[in-house]
């Protein structure tokens, strides 16, 4: 705050001094250079009746995030798209380590997963696949380049300048699959300032679990036109759940993150980033158990169920293994009135897991699968660089990958003696063409329209073999889309905009590596309607709010087969969503940020006559029926959600001392389409303090996390042999110490 008063004079200043030369009175004494008499007594008219200087613009205490929400740099109070940006120190400060954690902080966004898929959900948009070939239709965009496989969207958050959350469709500019919104993260570029940072955080948990985490980061040059960096990062956790069976604990894992940037400016006009990043993890995370007891294990003499959370009983130790290579290449060339960019990026991925399949210790059912990809895309990019009324851009894209998976179900129901499934040997392939066009043009003042459109074409390749036997052969389908937008804007003041957009967007046709049909899912298409206000009234507040309308057809969803530890894949007809959110800053006093946001939601299937239904058993497991889901609540779509925090410093001890808190809860999160299945409504407390001294050489840290302790699934997974789901982790405490040099 001292900061913002300091600039709020400085502009005073400027602002009196500007209106003191260009007032009435001395441009007509200069008109009247002849006449010394009329000068002297106009000179002496201004001095007496002074005119009051234009009035002043407020500065905002929390600053001019810019975001590329848009792709092109904007301030974000300007942009017009519900879009909340974290920097990447106050992620950190609410305690926000993973893409997944970002529920923490983003209002309407959830951040499930099953087994090792992350499936983000923003305003009750969000896929349930976890086949290879079946993106998430909430895009993850890193440094620009999109991130396919939701398999390897763990991503942890190193060292990132920050990350914005869309929310909505964003069908034009970016494009492939971003029907519900994406995640866009923001990494620094090289410095030719030498700098870094190092730091070690050390956890306990229940079951006396240890939580471990090192990070470095460094950045410098090498020579003039040449500059370096490189994050690493190691973390490890202790088995936190209890293993019934075998004793010790489940849920363990080992990360290694190391991720590496070279800048090259070989002239003045041309900037290239190259990227290169190796993550591998071996965990136990993928340790189910079952919710309420049910689980057709119970049927079977010797059956150990678990009788609280973060419990496992499960015929084998379950396995989460991946490992991803991926690279980046970033060339922007100034053209003086243009700027030309090209993003190409890679990855390369391996991954292993086994899960039990109904959560017990009877050996009834396991689903061991190996998912192999590779992916590469390209874009290139044409936007006006000069400021003017007229603002645009276009651009091709290009993205294509294959992959195969090993799905060898084992699955009975006559234990102790289980049967060997089938084997499923799929092949996926796919290509993806795009080119796009968008313009912003300012009619009037202040009043801004914009235009945009996207036309694709991509094609899905699928080969199935089944039990060394080809039973679909190379079949393939091409799905074409043109995508637009519309939206206006109009800045009532330089502080307080409003705008309105009407959109479009869609998730190709897929097929299901887990079946043997060569007919793929139809493609989901969304009609969206916004409109939303942006303001800062007061220098020490900021608010934003948005309000929407979605007309959602064809929903690709999937749900556990009937008859083995495999899935299904199929499509809902139509839904229909609105609601809106609010977000609140507030800054009373110097040194202390309150934030607060809050999100309504009203999802519902409009017409789903033949959804996949589980009927808990009094045996145990469910009956799978097919049911009218027509009129239910959509899954992981809660009806209240938001999240609240403080963030407070103040000079202690030749030093700084600091607090912060944040809670993020929701109402019930249902996890079937009958909505039998659900997480009661929920929160969780993060908090911490810290001090540095003067020098901001070092920091040290003492956190919480889940500070109630709350039981909070991450999903429920409903299913023949049982309902099972994942818990988030229990309270950990800990301290971290960091180095600046």
């Amino acid at each position: 705050m001292n900061i913002v008063r300091k600039r709020a004079r400085v502009a005073l200043m400027v602002a009196v001094g500007t209106g003191a030369l260009c007032s009435p009175a001395v441009s007509v004494a200069q008109e009247a250079a002849g006449n010394q008499g009329a000068a002297t007594a106009a000179t002496q008219a201004s001095q007496s009746q002074p005119v009051a200087p234009p009035p002043e613009e407020p500065v905002s205490a929390f600053g001019d995030i810019v975001v590329t929400a848009t792709r092109r740099e904007a301030r974000l109070q300007d942009v017009p798209v519900a879009v909340t940006a974290i920097s990447g120190e106050s992620l950190a400060t609410a305690d926000v380590s993973t893409l997944r954690t970002l529920t923490q902080v983003a209002p309407g966004f959830i951040g499930s997963r099953n087994m090792g898929v992350f499936q983000p959900v923003m305003r009750g948009v969000g896929s349930t696949g976890i086949s290879i070939g079946d993106e998430p239709n909430i895009a993850v965009y890193v440094d620009g380049v999109y991130q396919p496989e939701s398999a390897a969207n763990w991503i942890d958050l190193v060292e990132v300048e920050r990350v914005e959350v869309l929310r909505g469709p964003q069908g034009t500019t970016f494009g492939r699959n971003a029907t519900g919104g994406l995640i866009n993260v923001i990494t620094p570029d090289p410095s030719f300032d030498f700098r870094g940072k190092a730091s070690v955080r050390v956890g306990r948990m229940r079951n006396d679990a240890g939580d471990y985490d090192a990070r470095i980061y460094l950045t410098g040059p090498i020579n003039d036109d040449v500059a370096f960096d490189v994050a690493g990062l190691f973390r490890e956790n202790d088995g936190y759940i209890e293993d019934l069976v075998r004793g010790g604990g489940l849920g363990d894992q080992r990360v290694i993150d190391v991720r590496s940037k070279l800048l090259l400016n070989p002239a003045d006009t041309v900037k290239v980033v190259l990227t290169g990043e190796f993550f591998d993890q071996e965990s136990t995370t993928n340790a189910p158990q079952p919710i309420d007891g049910n689980t057709f294990g119970r049927s079977f003499p010797g059956v150990i169920l678990p009788t609280e959370a973060w419990q496992a009983s499960l015929t084998r130790v379950p396995v989460l293994d991946l490992r991803r290579w991926t690279a980046a290449l970033h060339v922007t060339v100034d053209l003086g009135s243009v700027s030309l960019e090209s993003t190409s990026g890679f990855m390369n991925l391996r991954w292993y897991q086994e899960t039990d399949s109904d959560a017990s210790n009877i050996d009834i059912g396991n689903f061991p699968a190996f998912f192999a990809t590779e992916s590469g895309s390209s874009e290139l990019k044409l936007s006006s660089a000069d400021p003017g009324p007229f603002q645009w851009l276009l651009g091709g894209y290009f993205y294509q990958f294959g992959g195969h998976s090993d799905l060898s179900t084992v699955s009975t129901t006559t234990p102790p003696s289980p049967l060997v499934g089938p084997r499923l040997q799929p092949e996926l392939e796919g290509r993806s063409f795009a080119g796009f066009a968008e313009g912003t043009y300012e009619l009037a003042t202040g009043f801004f329209v914009t235009l945009g459109g996207r036309y694709t074409t991509e094609e899905r390749g699928f080969t199935q073999v089944l039990n060394g036997n080809l039973v679909v052969d190379d079949a393939s389908k091409t799905f074409n889309k043109f995508d637009y937008k519309v939206g206006v804007r109009y800045e009532i003041t330089p502080r307080t905009n409003v705008y309105a957009t009407h959109s479009t967007a869609f998730k190709s046709g897929v097929y299901n590596m887990a079946a043997v049909l060569s007919t793929p899912v139809l493609p989901e298409e969304i009609t969206a309607y916004e409109a939303g206000l942006k303001t800062d009234p007061l220098p020490w507040l900021r608010m934003n709010l948005a309000g929407f309308y979605y007309d959602y057809k064809n929903l690709q969803l999937q749900a556990r087969a009937a008859d083995s530890p495999g899935y299904i894949l199929q499509n809902a007809a139509n839904a229909e969503i609105y609601g809106g959110e609010l977000e609140t800053f507030i800054s009373p006093v110097d040194g202390l940020t309150l934030r607060a946001a809050v999100a309504y939601l009203h999802a519902r299937y409009e017409d789903f006559p033949a959804a996949q239904g589980f009927i808990p058993r009094a045996s145990g497991g469910n009956d799978v029926v097919a049911v009218d889901a027509s009129g239910n609540v959509m899954t992981r779509a809660p009806e209240w959600s938001g999240n609240v925090g403080a963030d407070y410093t103040t000079a202690l001890g030749r030093g700084t001392f600091g607090a912060s808190a944040n809670v993020a809860w929701s109402s019930r999160v249902y996890y079937d389409f009958v909505n039998i299945f659900s997480q009661p409504s929920y929160s969780l407390t993060n908090a911490s303090i810290f001090w540095t001294p003067e020098s901001e050489t070092w920091k040290a840290s003492l956190w919480v996390t889940n500070l109630t302790n709350e039981k909070v699934l991450q999903t429920i997974r409903p299913g023949a042999f049982s309902t099972d789901g994942f818990y988030e982790q229990p309270r950990k405490v800990g301290v971290t110490f960091e180095v600046r040099f």
